[in-house]
């Protein structure tokens, strides 16, 4: 008898996901790297163009352009508005306030999802999901310690790049009941491309990259995409409210990819809340897996 390969759709979507939260620390490393030569709007046009590329030569190497359609354009529409203005208000955050604040609001992103979810794809808001969700942004907010300040305008698009970020993965979750996710991820390119080219030219003036930059530029590309891939993979195969608190995994990810490159300190702070979300994780994967056996 041969043993058979596990094919609980939870245990599949955590795999993904984890594939998502690898791809957008190295996203986020090639960022940091080319930040200096290019503004977010140009950062954002070039991964879309380069991304484009990719999609359609990979689409057409496997043989599945014939699954993108317009149908769903006004889905496709709001996900990919949520996703543009929610990546740039939160680099326009992360130059205005401390990045401790910007990380805990970020990661709100998964309360919205509780909240948009029954709303817009009718999920139930099950007593361990919403458990998960809030135990793993306590474990952030332990990470980040962030101070209560005065309401600034760096903090409020923090926090509007949360409700970005969760429409998001909101509506792509709402797409992939539709779409396959070559024809998600042509649009996103497509779309991403386009309103990148609009705001990064509204000036007159689109910097190309320096030949040092070219191939953070590309690792930016490739790794979006990635990151999109193995997220609207996870998002056809769990509900949001059960991948979204996943995320959560990425800021002690990052914590320690800071410490490593960096030289940023990790504090037992940092591994106290890192506990916190994975065992708040572990938990509702644990009991998500079990209930569908």
């Amino acid at each position: 008898m041969t043993a058979k390969t596990p094919t609980n759709p939870v245990l599949r979507a955590c795999l993904w996901m984890s594939g998502a939260i690898v791809s957008f620390t190295i996203m986020a490393i090639a960022g940091r790297a080319v930040s200096l030569d290019l503004d977010t709007f140009e950062i954002m046009m070039y991964r879309s163009i380069i991304g484009f590329v990719l999609v359609v030569s990979l689409a057409t190497a496997f043989g599945t352009r014939g699954q993108i359609t317009r149908r769903s354009m006004g889905w496709h529409g709001l996900r990919n508005v949520f996703h543009f203005a929610g990546q740039n208000l939160w680099f326009y955050a992360i130059t205005v306030i401390p990045l401790a604040q910007v990380f805990a609001l970020e990661f709100t992103s998964p309360l919205w999802v509780m909240i948009l979810s029954p709303l817009i794809l009718g999920e139930k808001l099950t007593f361990n999901r919403a458990l998960a969700a809030v135990v793993g942004f306590a474990g952030i907010l332990i990470v980040t310690r962030p101070d209560a300040n005065a309401i600034s305008p760096g903090l409020v698009a923090a926090a509007l790049a949360a409700i970005g970020f969760a429409g998001s993965a909101v509506f792509t979750r709402r797409l992939t009941r539709t779409e396959t996710i070559t024809c998600i991820l042509f649009w996103l390119t497509v779309m991403q491309a386009v309103l990148g080219f609009c705001f990064a030219g509204y000036d007159g003036d689109i910097a190309l990259p320096a030949a040092s930059s070219w191939p953070w530029v590309v690792m930016i590309a490739c790794a979006g995409l990635v990151a999109h891939f193995c997220l609207t993979t996870a998002l056809s195969l769990a509900p949001a409210t059960v991948v979204m608190p996943i995320d959560f995994t990425r800021l002690p990810v990052i914590a320690v990819v800071g410490m490593l490159l960096y030289a940023e300190p990790l504090d037992p702070f940092v591994i106290l809340g890192a506990l916190l979300i994975f065992g708040a994780n572990y938990g509702n994967v644990w009991f998500e897996t079990r209930k569908q056996q």
